[in-house]
């Protein structure tokens, strides 16, 4: 295995800002991808990331900096891996000229019941980056700097060194503002009009994901990044990102994290990819590749076969509920995948895929559930312990995620579930199959994907 470059070592003068606002809709995701590709085509290397679990903003990200884009989500990983891996993400392929982080939800909500735990303030400070403020200010006057003031004084271990006025009615409209946030001492480094919005599609769980529209992805793309670099100072934005310290916490490393290769034998493992199932994060494969897999994609919506040699299936979350007919008409993958002797592992839209049917329409038939859409969004952070020992966990460990779907199976569960939280048991533990709702970063549990490896090499 080659390893990539890491960047400098030692502490590392990586200019960094966060992008957050007030609330979630006042356009955080417009801003950042804006920013990261103007950035880009400004020439400079541009490192993307993500506050919390989302995984459909950062391949926005990816599309617009020209590299994954990596979430930083505290729940997940724990807080003192947020700054490794945003100093890894920052590293390779090549290190980074400047890093974009954008936040979630409103700048000081986090994890419900615990306080701003894994909020966007809270990534700030663990990162010691300032905040760019994007403020929607429909309806808005002088109140907008009154807001601005209290987001700051509420955390003074949060920096908001800047605000980017969106929406804004007209150029009286924005000198009122301007003039407003001057008093509070907070500059405005941007103001986008109402009249030049660019959005990307929704669907019922956000924006349409880019693998899925990849020629109006780009599209979407390069006219934020016109509408960024007309309407933000980049000088601005690059001086107060510079104004963030060095980082001195040393990168993440899968390597270190896993442990090194399970062994010799380097077994296959496949992981979903395709339209239908884009949800993962950058971090999976690298630990699977550390942890001694070669790890090849499949597309379940048009492979008929899994790659020669797979020993083992990652199966993770996106929409099958979008291309069901599609993932029903490839019956070849559908069958090798109900016969597969090897471990399975399967979250969310995996675990639909596994199972007998989904909205009436067959899957693979590998588990006994069958699944359909509801009008219920189930959403938020768990803490689980794993009820029964499988190809990723033993029984006993303890791991955080989150869920995140419209969808529910029957049963909920098996005679072995795969988690507990809040009293209940969750998901499916059959043979060499592990297959929930329950979504999990490995960086915060790298253990995983070492045993899945070794699981495959037996």
């Amino acid at each position: 295995m080659v390893t990539p470059p890491r960047g400098p070592a030692g502490p590392w003068e990586l200019p960094r800002l966060v992008v957050a606002a007030p609330a979630s809709g006042h356009g955080k995701t417009t801003v950042a991808t804006g920013l990261l590709a103007a950035l880009h085509r400004r020439g400079l290397t541009v490192s993307p990331h993500k506050v919390g679990p989302d995984y459909i903003d950062p391949g926005y990200h990816a599309l617009a900096a020209g590299r994954p884009g990596r979430n930083l989500d505290p729940w997940l990983v724990g807080p003192e891996r947020v700054a490794p891996l945003l100093r890894h993400g920052a590293s390779v392929p090549t290190p980074a000229d400047v890093a974009v982080v954008e936040g979630v939800m409103g700048l000081h909500d986090g994890a419900v019941g615990h306080g701003g735990y894994a909020s966007t303030a809270h990534v700030a400070r663990l990162i010691a980056a300032p905040v760019l403020l994007v403020l929607d200010t429909t309806a808005q006057g002088r109140s907008a700097a009154a807001l601005v003031l209290g987001m700051r004084a509420f955390d003074p271990g949060v920096r908001i060194g800047g605000v980017i006025l969106n929406r804004v009615g007209s150029p009286r409209h924005e000198t009122l503002l301007r003039d407003a946030l001057a008093e509070v001492g907070v500059p405005v480094l941007g103001a986008v009009t109402r009249a030049v919005e660019v959005s990307a599609p929704a669907r019922h769980l956000g924006l349409v994901p880019v693998a899925e529209r990849a020629p109006e992805s780009v599209a979407v793309v390069a006219a934020l990044a016109d509408l960024v670099a007309s309407t933000v100072d980049l000088d601005a934005v690059l001086d107060l990102a510079r104004t963030a310290p060095p980082l001195t916490e040393p990168a993440w490393d899968p390597v270190a994290a896993v442990g090194g290769p399970a062994g010799t034998a380097r077994p296959v493992v496949a992981v979903a990819g395709g339209a239908a199932f884009t949800f993962s994060y950058a971090e999976t494969t690298e630990l699977l590749t550390a942890a001694g897999a070669d790890v090849a994609t499949v597309d379940p919506l048009r492979d008929p076969a899994l790659p020669p040699g797979t020993r083992a299936v990652v199966v993770g979350g996106g929409f099958p509920e979008v291309y069901a007919d599609a993932l029903a008409g490839n019956a070849a993958l559908r069958a090798e995948l109900a016969d597969f002797a090897g471990p399975i592992v399967a979250e969310c839209a995996g675990l639909l895929y596994l199972g007998r049917s989904l909205d009436g329409v067959p899957m693979c038939g590998r588990l006994g559930h069958t699944a359909r859409m509801t009008g219920r969004l189930t959403l938020g952070y768990r803490d689980a312990v794993a009820a029964a020992d499988s190809p990723v966990h033993r029984a006993g460990d303890r791991v955080r995620g989150h869920e995140f779907h419209r969808t529910v199976t029957d049963p909920g569960h098996g005679d072995r579930p795969a988690w507990r939280w809040d009293g209940t048991a969750h998901g499916f533990v059959a043979g060499r199959v592990h297959a929930s709702y329950l979504h999990t970063h490995w960086a915060g549990h790298p253990y995983a994907a070492r045993r899945l490896v070794e699981a495959a090499s037996r």
